[in-house]
């Protein structure tokens, strides 16, 4: 909760504050950090945009609202990639903004060094990098 003396922060400021957080990673890095196997990639896009777009080979597909779940170490719902809090995920959204709030999120789990993808699945794509239908 804000104290009362803290103004209300709009989506805009919040996502410059989160970002201010961690170095976020563009297209190329990502793919090349998870073909070397340095990073996983995680995502998040809802089922209608993957379906439509298609899927970033060995990404792991994980809705966002279970993203902490699946992704605590500690947590008993995590996934088997989810080995330690020293683990490197690029969260990966449509555009680069929900991702960006989900990166912020997991470092609050500990996860410090996740990050996000700039431009999300469409700079992915653009960048011509592996989709698969």
């Amino acid at each position: 909760m804000s104290g009362a003396d803290e103004r209300p922060v709009g989506i805009d400021e919040l996502l410059e504050r989160v970002r201010e957080g961690y170095e976020r990673i563009g297209p190329e890095e990502a793919h090349a950090a998870a073909r070397a196997g340095e990073a996983v990639l995680v995502d998040i896009r809802y089922a209608a945009l993957r379906e439509r777009d298609g899927l970033i080979p060995g990404a792991l597909v994980v809705e966002r609202n279970e993203l902490e779940w699946r992704l605590d170490p500690q947590g008993s719902h995590r996934l088997p990639e989810a080995t330690g809090h020293d683990l490197r995920v690029v969260v990966i959204c449509n555009e680069g903004y929900a991702s960006s709030l989900a990166a912020a999120s997991l470092h609050t789990l500990g996860l410090s060094r996740a990050t996000d993808l700039i431009g999300g699945f469409q700079a992915w794509r653009a960048a011509g990098l592996p989709v698969t239908p």
